[in-house]
């Protein structure tokens, strides 16, 4: 990587500004995210491959990569089970490798990102959300190893990107949570439904009768819920 030359601050500034614009009502997660990695392609020295790491529930996957280089070293760690942005996203601490051909550290890793052409790895946490941790990595495709310039200006870089990425988790995450008990109230409302008619027809108790619509269920496979629905929607139980 080499050092941003003196009319990178605009167009990084205007990277910031771009990021601090993000909106929930404007995008999706998949549109921040490729926001995020193509900006930064876009704006950090030596013509970078960038992608977004994110770890839930112990499983790293990408989310988002401005290239096939950096999904391919990606992919790369996972395999191995190691590497900087493995690191930094399990860690909540920066990783680094400053020269692929010249590593101490993850030497596997290191030799197949030299072998594609990568000079340099950097990779920075996001903050940790519930079960969902995450880094933005750098792949640095040329010129000399990364110096304290273009870390720093990568560290501030990530410390702007992080907050429309995590807010946006966090408003899916939201979202999804709504969505489950949503579906959770509507399954618990035509069960008591079909309870209450089962109740009434039969003379049965409330327990009795939420165990035949049980039995039911197994018998054919079927979910619970939906069994219910269609002994409300038809006055059957299946089998009748």
């Amino acid at each position: 990587m080499t050092s941003p030359d003196h009319e990178q601050p605009d167009a990084v500034q205007r990277a910031f500004d771009e990021l601090g614009r993000l909106s929930f009502a404007e995008h999706s997660l998949e549109s921040v995210l490729d926001t995020v990695t193509d900006l930064a392609a876009r704006v950090l020295p030596g013509e970078p491959n960038t992608s977004l790491t994110i770890v839930r529930q112990g499983r790293p996957r990408t989310v988002a990569a401005s290239g096939g280089l950096a999904l391919d070293l990606d992919e790369a760690q996972y395999r191995l089970g190691e590497g900087p942005c493995l690191t930094a996203a399990t860690t909540g601490q920066q990783a680094e490798i400053l020269d692929t051909g010249a590593a101490l550290q993850w030497q596997e890793f290191a030799a197949r990102a030299a072998e594609r052409g990568c000079a340099s790895v950097l990779s920075f946490p996001l903050p940790v959300q519930e079960l969902t941790s995450g880094a933005l990595n750098v792949y640095a495709r040329g010129g000399p190893p990364a110096d304290a310039a273009t870390r720093d200006l990568v560290s501030r870089f990530a410390a702007y990107a992080v907050v429309p990425v995590s807010n946006m988790y966090l408003y899916e995450s939201a979202k999804e949570q709504v969505g489950h008990l949503r579906a959770a109230l509507d399954s618990r409302a035509v069960i008591d439904q079909a309870k209450g008619i089962l109740m009434e027809r039969l003379k049965l108790t409330a327990d009795v009768a939420f165990q035949l619509l049980a039995q039911v269920s197994m018998s054919s496979n079927t979910k619970v819920r939906d069994v219910a629905e269609r002994f409300v929607r038809t006055g059957q139980l299946p089998g009748e």
